[in-house]
């Protein structure tokens, strides 16, 4: 037999020993795969790929598989790891049934979530959503057949343990978490197989007035959250897609799996997607209205009374993909310019004060520096970049001689138009328009480096102070996790600039956008269509060229200065009310005054109005509002102190959970847990735990936010290309060193 050449058999062996390493470390990551997949996550974000981290997937349900064609009913389905075997499983489903209540200046809404569980295993569901940023959750109710256990107030860790204790004891039970002031997270254990569960969870809020319109804005889906950081594994405490890392320690709590219509469900008309909503409102104004309007969603009005209307939505039942909205203004002449909310409660007075100073009537010619700040990052694809250059391109023909202007686009990079704030000329701007035309949306959403950019004041020298004043305007989706860093550094570089946030798509981060102006001591104004850019940006515009009022103080009666009467009111520190925007006071005392003082500056002169709070009307519901402004001004101040202390201080958050406790709300350090006492699963029958998913939010392109990789699979495509690039190291080595020999 002929003997083989030693070149031949080196690289033979090279050959199998790639093989042999590349497959062992296949079959090893994979095996660790399989205990990992119910809780990491396998498509990264196209975003996050900037930062060179490999997000994981999770395994979204580990029920029995079933086909397509067995399907007899309505159900979400989830295709297995296995595409040859074609399988899919069952994941219990979720309708939300909305209604609120407006009264004058309050809302009181009730969302009720019925889980029912299609499969034939015990399933506990988790359903991450969003609820409005200034909503006060006070009621939780779980309803079993026909009966309904009461939720009660706990702080966070003991609900969570009595949730857990109850979950393993087989009882079914409830647990509703704060996330972020507009993110909860609902938890319902031991939903039998075929059974339903309702929740209803119940919430208070103000009603926005601005520029003679009243507002309320229901969001509906959580949109994807854009992660920046290290991946820190500290242990499994969410189901999210993102894992923690050390910029967002609870990313793993805020990025629900996000439905990919193409790959996740069926393809029939019904399964496009998931979560329907219904939704209805009782609207009592208090007085007649000239127009009432949804922007986003067709709606039925009724009229009952002259002065009460019911809406509802025209379709029923839509997907939970876009932020609800209703807008409704007084007729002419019947617009409150004042209005005096009260109502008592253990002995103590409540009171919500809404004040509208009037418009100057001197406009001084303001020389303006404008940065104007644009979110090109993927989630920002399709109608909303088609938004926001829009919107930038008015701004810019808005501007006036003697104004300098600059423009920063960030998505993983930040980039400038000019090195330095430019001059209004024709050429400048002719400049600008062709590179907001030129902009595309790609990439991540490193927002911080664009932020300090837009705050650090550099000129020219000889010109850089020759304006009155500076104002930032940010356009974006807010679709981030770091919130609470970039608060911090508004509020560290602000200086006497002004940030005005506009929030661009279908579901922007409200709670970003609105405590992003407050640190700003801006506004903040939303766009959700192509139709509204030319009038919300020419209410924009009024404001940021007119007289702002500022220095604002409550002047409190002589007696109540003196301790004959105790006040608790909030925002302690009043924010600059720019035209148009009324001035919101909520206050506890052990008796109402009979008026109070305000006092501010305007245009340079000083301005004050007298207010009776003689006469209120009673409302309910202004407790539990004063509660929560309460909490969010201690929020803020624990944010402020975190950053300049190094450590939350203990006084501040018992102080919130006090108030919480007190008034039965939920907040980061508090939750309703609801537990039935009879348990309905034994220890010995298995418990499934699986996360609802959410719609894409209308108008993204899931391919531009999530990349390439299917949106259910598991990590075997990292593992299998690792694999394959070991074996070609070892070859590549092998190869190497055989060379070294024979030389």
């Amino acid at each position: 037999m002929k003997q083989q050449s030693p070149i031949f058999t080196s690289t033979l062996h090279c050959i199998l020993a790639g093989f042999f390493s590349g497959f062992f470390f296949n079959i090893i990551m994979i095996f660790i795969i399989m205990l990992l997949s119910d809780r990491l996550s396998a498509a990264p974000l196209e975003e996050n790929l900037s930062h060179d981290r490999v997000g994981k997937q999770i395994e979204e349900v580990r029920q029995v598989k079933v086909k397509p064609g067995n399907i007899k009913q309505g159900s979400l389905l989830f295709k297995t790891s296995n595409d040859l075997t074609q399988d899919y499983t069952l994941c219990p489903t979720l309708d939300t049934d909305v209604h609120i209540q407006i009264t004058g200046m309050t809302a009181r809404a009730t969302v009720k979530q019925k889980f029912h569980n299609n499969s034939a295993d015990w399933q506990e569901g988790i359903y991450v959503f969003p609820l409005p940023e200034n909503a006060a959750v006070d009621r939780l109710r779980m309803f079993i057949g026909d009966r309904i256990i009461e939720g009660q107030i706990k702080e966070k860790q003991q609900a969570r343990k009595e949730y857990q204790q109850a979950k393993i004891e087989g009882k079914r039970a409830s647990l509703v978490e704060q996330e972020r002031p507009n993110i909860f997270t609902t938890s319902v254990a031991n939903i039998g197989p075929g059974e339903d569960i309702m929740i209803e969870i119940t919430y208070q809020q103000p009603v926005s007035y601005q520029n003679k319109t009243f507002n309320i804005r229901f969001p509906m889906v959580v949109a994807p959250r854009y992660i920046p950081g290290k991946t820190v594994v500290t242990g499994f405490q969410g189901t999210g897609w993102s894992l923690n890392t050390d910029q967002v320690a609870d990313a793993s709590r805020i990025t629900p799996h996000v439905i990919n219509t193409d790959q996740d469900l069926e393809n029939e008309p019904e399964h496009t997607s998931v979560n329907p909503v219904s939704l209805s409102i009782d609207l009592d104004a208090g007085f007649l209205l000239s127009n009432i309007d949804s922007p986003y969603h067709p709606i039925d009005i009724g009229i009952p009374d002259k002065t009460k209307y019911s809406i509802q939505l025209q379709n029923k039942r839509v997907p939970a993909n876009r932020d609800f909205v209703l807008d409704w203004k007084a007729e002419a002449g019947k617009a409150p310019m004042a209005a005096l909310f009260t109502e008592e409660k253990d002995s103590d007075i409540y009171s919500l004060i809404m004040l509208l100073p009037p418009a100057s009537e001197t406009s001084p010619v303001l020389h303006r520096e404008v940065i104007y700040v644009i979110d090109t990052s993927g989630s920002m694809s399709g109608p909303s970049i088609v938004q926001a250059k829009q919107a930038l391109n008015l701004a810019l023909d808005r501007l006036k001689p003697g104004d300098r202007f600059n423009i920063i686009q960030f998505n993983s990079y930040t980039e400038k138009l000019f090195q330095f704030p430019q001059p209004l000329t024709h050429h400048a701007l002719r400049q600008a328009h062709q590179y907001i035309d030129n902009l595309e949306a790609q990439g991540g959403t490193e927002m911080a480096p664009a932020l300090s950019a837009a705050l650090l004041k550099r000129g020219n020298n000889t010109n850089q102070n020759n304006y009155n004043i500076r104002q930032v305007i940010f356009l974006t989706d807010g679709s981030i996790g770091n919130e609470d860093a970039l608060f911090n550094i508004i509020r560290s570089q602000l200086g006497d600039s002004r940030l005005f946030t506009i929030g661009i798509g279908s579901a922007p981060n409200s709670h970003f956008m609105h405590r992003a102006a407050k640190f700003g001591r801006g506004t903040h104004t939303y766009i959700g269509n192509v139709s509204e850019i030319q009038s919300k940006m020419e209410t924009l515009f009024s404001k940021l060229e007119s007289p702002v009022l500022t220095n604002i103080h409550i002047q409190w009666p002589e007696d109540c200065t003196k301790g004959n009467c105790v006040v608790e009111s909030w925002p302690q520190n009043i924010p600059d009310l720019y035209l148009g925007e009324p001035l919101l006071i909520s206050t506890k005392s052990d008796s109402l005054p009979e008026s109070l003082i305000i006092t501010g500056e305007i245009a340079g002169e000083t301005w004050n109005a007298s207010l009776d709070l003689n006469g209120g009307q009673k409302d309910s519901g202004i407790p539990t509002i004063w509660a929560r402004k309460k909490i969010a001004a201690l929020m803020d101040q624990m944010r402020q102190n975190r950053n300049t202390e190094g450590n939350e201080v203990t006084e501040l958050q018992n102080d919130i959970i006090e108030t919480a406790l007190a008034h039965h709300l939920v907040s980061k350090y508090t939750s309703l847990v609801a537990v039935d006492v009879t348990p309905a699963r034994s220890r010995e029958t298995p418990l499934d735990s699986n996360a609802l998913p959410v719609n894409l939010p209308k108008g993204w392109d899931h391919k531009k936010v999530f990349g390439q990789l299917p949106a259910t699979a598991t990590n075997a495509p990292f593992a299998f290309l690792s694999g394959l690039l070991m074996l070609f190291a070892t070859l590549f080595l092998c190869l190497t060193r055989k060379h070294v020999l024979n030389v």
